[in-house]
């Protein structure tokens, strides 16, 4: 008798522990949604000598996207609360690493986006400042071939950096 109810007990437990769902997130933001109701975020322009053409629209979506999914703000195109704009000011090249017959084993490639930011409810907290973020590939590809996909990588990490630069708790 007592091992039925020991075995009721802990399939209850397991039950109620199966129930229990935890739950953290990193994407929270540190906004006064009472003060402020929207943002604005302008085109940020090309601004250096290496171009790549889709980066300025990809850039742009993703910085839009951002701030769409992980917030209340509405989105805007100009006289927001809180105001997003500046330009690409480096897209470039290098040689990572050597191989041992003296050529490039792998490639970095970089982008800068320099950022001026606003808040118009709360002006201690504005900014102008650059975000960078790089991606290596092997110099063995042409960059043409996984230029794409490398340029969406480094938006990413630089639309994070400006996300947690602007609302983001951290």
């Amino acid at each position: 008798m007592k091992r039925k109810g020991l075995i009721i007990c802990l399939a209850l437990a397991a039950a109620v522990l199966a129930a229990c769902k935890v739950s953290v997130s990193f994407s929270s933001s540190n906004i006064d949604y009472d003060k402020v109701k929207s943002i604005s975020i302008g085109k940020f322009p090309i601004r250096c000598a290496y171009v790549w053409a889709p980066m300025e629209s990809m850039f742009y979506n993703s910085l839009n996207d951002e701030y769409a999914n992980k917030t209340k703000l509405q989105v805007l195109k100009q006289n927001g609360d809180l105001q997003l704009e500046g330009e690409i000011t480096e897209y470039s090249q290098t040689n990572k690493s050597i191989s041992s017959d003296g050529y490039s084993a792998q490639t970095s490639l970089k982008m800068t986006v320099n950022v001026r930011y606003t808040n118009n409810t709360n002006h201690e907290e504005d900014f102008e400042k650059p975000f960078s973020a790089n991606a290596e590939y092997d110099s063995s590809q042409q960059l043409n071939d996984v230029q794409e996909e490398l340029v969406q990588q480094i938006i990413d990490d630089i639309v994070d950096q400006i996300f947690n630069a602007t609302v983001a708790n951290w």
